[in-house]
This record gives structure tokens, C-alpha cells and sequence, in this order.
């Protein structure tokens, strides 16, 4: 996703706790303002339990 960098994204889901869903990765991504692409980027990922922001960021730009 080029509009988006993994900085974006990691700012997007400051304070989340691992491991943790993608729906709680989506509500931590509006709650912390995420916006547009970055927004779109975290709610297309798989729904499945992520265990690292690393992981978030793999399915992102991977």
C-alpha cells in the first residue's frame, strides 16, 4: 500500500497490547484518529489474532 508507511500504521495502534484481534486493532486505530488510508489499511487485514505489531505491519506490506 504505498499512501501508507508502517510508521503511520504503528501510530495508528499506539497502546495496543498484544496478542490481540483485528477488531481490536481497528477500534484502537479510530480511537488513537487513524484516518483514510491508513484507517482502510488495518481494517483490510485477515481477521485472525496478531501476536506482534510486527505481524500487523507483515500482512500490511508483505
Amino acid at each position: 500500500m504505498a499512501d501508507v508507511s508502517p510508521i503511520d500504521v504503528q501510530k495508528a495502534l499506539h497502546g495496543v497490547e498484544y496478542p490481540t484481534s483485528k477488531d481490536a486493532l481497528v477500534r484502537a486505530a479510530e480511537g488513537n484518529g487513524a484516518e483514510g488510508a491508513v484507517l482502510e489499511a488495518v481494517n483490510g487485514i485477515a481477521d485472525k489474532e496478531y501476536g506482534a505489531p510486527t505481524e500487523v505491519s507483515a500482512e500490511i506490506f508483505d
